[in-house]
C-alpha cells in the first residue's frame, strides 16, 4: 500500500490506524465518509507524526484529536 497518494482506501487505513494509536473510544468521528480528500495531505502529515513518535502521553493524543476534529467536514 503507497500511502503516498490520496485515496478512499488510504484514507480509511490512515484514520484506523489512528484511531488504533490515538485510543479513540469514539470510532465514530473516524469515519472516513466525513473526510475530504482534499484534506488527505494533513491526514497523513499526522500519522506520519504519530508513527515516528511511536507512544503518545494522554496531552498529546487529545492534541490530535482535536486536530482531526480541525479537518472533519463541517
Amino acid at each position: 500500500m503507497d500511502l503516498d497518494y490520496p485515496s478512499k482506501e488510504n484514507l480509511k487505513y490512515i484514520l484506523d490506524e489512528l484511531a488504533e494509536c490515538l485510543t479513540v473510544a469514539n470510532r465514530a468521528i473516524m469515519d472516513p465518509e466525513d473526510y475530504d480528500l482534499n484534506k488527505y495531505e494533513d491526514l497523513k502529515l499526522m500519522y506520519d507524526m504519530i508513527i515516528q513518535k511511536g507512544q503518545l502521553s494522554a496531552s498529546e493524543s487529545q492534541a490530535f484529536i482535536e486536530e482531526l476534529r480541525s479537518v472533519r467536514k463541517a
